[in-house]
């Protein structure tokens, strides 16, 4: 069991978008443990629930949290895009809910390699049953490649000398562990703690878990896809974490609210609920430091939509 209490970022702010008082079927497509899908089950004793996570230790926790409201729910081991694969009454969907950050047990747990602060193995994988992780990218990737993602994925200025450093180390000792990348990287970076600076390794750390778990790849066109697929007044919710993530979700919703993507016919397929993201309040950030980067955006489905 997992003893640390969760808190759901931008709760109230999340549950209000999705308009989620109505009466019907809520899709969660990130579980993590069940903190905002509780809180819908919990208010609304005529809502249903399909979950998704494809951490299997978030999975088990987020069945243990909703056990009362079990028959209610299905709950599925599997990314979100997979969302689509599964028998669901799409005409009954009120609302679909992606919360993209981590679970405060996944950053905490130093076995899963998410925390350069922490000492553990480089795994990095929200799925543990798949073969590629971060040791293995930085054991077998072409140092070109490792550069690219520090770039893309960690925005991070000195990528090339980073996977230069890191090239030239693994040909002298594998690199296993969060602390050997971490002195790598303060060592590039000439890393000076400084109140207030963010750890060059956190954007490098950022950029592998990008990579092992493709968090980016297809989401804009599952996005595309949902909204294709809410009737009419259906709600999407999506909150990301980082400007990469937050940069798709964003060109994605304008695309879609505007009139001539709609095969012009001359009406926007979604209204958009939230014209600048919504972001945590100093109270919340207060409470709980890791929402300070959250960035929460909405629709809805336009009753021409259909």
């Amino acid at each position: 069991m997992i003893g640390r209490d969760h808190i759901p970022v931008l709760l109230e702010e999340a549950l209000n978008l999705l308009d989620a008082a109505r009466p019907g079927l809520y899709v969660d497509g990130t579980l993590g443990l069940a903190g905002h899908s509780r809180e819908i089950l919990k208010r609304n004793s005529k809502a249903r629930l399909v979950g998704f996570d494809k951490d299997e230790a978030a999975l088990a926790e987020a069945q243990r949290r909703l056990s009362p409201y079990e028959n209610r729910i299905e709950l599925y081991q599997a990314d979100f895009r997979r969302i689509l694969e599964v028998d669901i009454d799409w005409p009954g969907v009120r609302g679909v809910l992606l919360d993209l950050g981590m679970s405060s047990f996944q950053l905490d747990d130093p076995l899963r390699g998410f925390s350069h602060s922490l000492d553990g193995p480089l795994d990095m994988r929200m799925d543990r049953r798949q073969h590629l992780d971060a040791a293995r990218i930085l054991d077998k990737y072409p140092e070109p490649k490792l550069a690219e993602i520090f770039r893309n994925y960690g925005e991070l200025r000195p990528a090339a000398k980073l996977a230069r450093a890191i090239a030239s180390r693994r040909r002298m000792t594998k690199i296993e562990s969060t602390v050997q990348l971490r002195e790598i990287v303060e060592d590039v970076c000439r890393w000076i703690p400084q109140k207030g600076k963010i750890h060059p390794a956190a954007k490098v750390f950022q950029a592998l878990r990008i990579e092992v778990n493709e968090e980016l790849a297809g989401l804009g066109d599952f996005l595309d896809a949902v909204i294709d697929r809410l009737p009419a007044d259906g709600r999407l919710a999506v909150i990301s974490f980082h400007s990469l993530e937050d940069r798709v979700v964003k060109h994605t919703f304008a695309r879609a609210a505007r009139p001539e993507q709609n095969g012009g016919r001359g009406a926007a397929v979604i209204d958009l609920l939230t014209k600048h993201p919504v972001i945590p309040t100093d109270e919340e950030i207060s409470r709980n430091s890791r929402s300070r980067s959250a960035k929460l955006r909405a629709v809805r489905k336009h009753s021409h939509g259909t």
